[in-house]
């Protein structure tokens, strides 16, 4: 058993495929294996698994967590399907500002590994979705933080004008608010 890992044209960032043994029973496959992703150079220590469901239309993001409470994540969609997307925070990156998205569905099993210094953000585009994903770090509200999902310094294509967003992540600052706190 194992993964493919595509590594992305922003440092860091990777999509990981894992091998997918399907019959007439179902399927059955490994989501993480700690010596594989290391090797493939995810070195990061799990320490919480999140879950969240959301109905369509419903965009979450973009979240990070302050430093030193920064978080790496395995993302994976395990009900529905997702735009999923990650911005480079890393203050000091030649790819600072930039974004990459994909779909990951319960269809395609594909994984998106972000790492700390990155926004994370995910609009929901079957009717409901559910999304699981694993962090290095805990949760830590006082470090719970944002950029607008609409950005237009970012200019992430979600598809969408007017998404169901929380009353926080509508008032998220822009990037160029935040970037001397980065």
């Amino acid at each position: 058993m194992g993964f493919k890992f595509t590594k992305l044209e922003i440092d860091g960032l990777v999509i990981a495929e894992p091998d997918v043994f399907a019959d007439n029973r179902g399927f059955f496959m490994e989501t993480y294996k700690k010596s594989l992703f290391s090797t493939n150079g995810i070195e990061v220590e799990f320490s919480q698994d999140n879950h969240s469901y959301s109905k369509e239309g419903v965009l979450r993001g973009l979240h990070f967590q302050k430093e030193p409470y920064g978080q790496d994540k395995l993302v994976r969609c395990i009900k529905g399907e997702i735009y999923d997307v990650a911005v480079d925070l890393r203050k000091n990156s030649p790819t600072f500002g930039k974004w990459y998205g994909l779909n990951l569905s319960e269809e395609n099993k594909k994984m998106f590994y972000i790492p700390r210094g990155f926004a994370h953000g995910f609009y929901v585009l079957s009717e409901t979705a559910e999304v699981s994903y694993k962090v290095s770090g805990e949760y830590v509200p006082s470090a719970n933080c944002g950029v607008l999902w609409n950005d237009p310094e970012i200019g992430i294509d979600w598809g969408v004008i007017k998404p169901i967003l929380s009353e926080q992540d509508a008032k998220w600052p822009t990037l160029a608010e935040i970037k001397e706190q980065l």
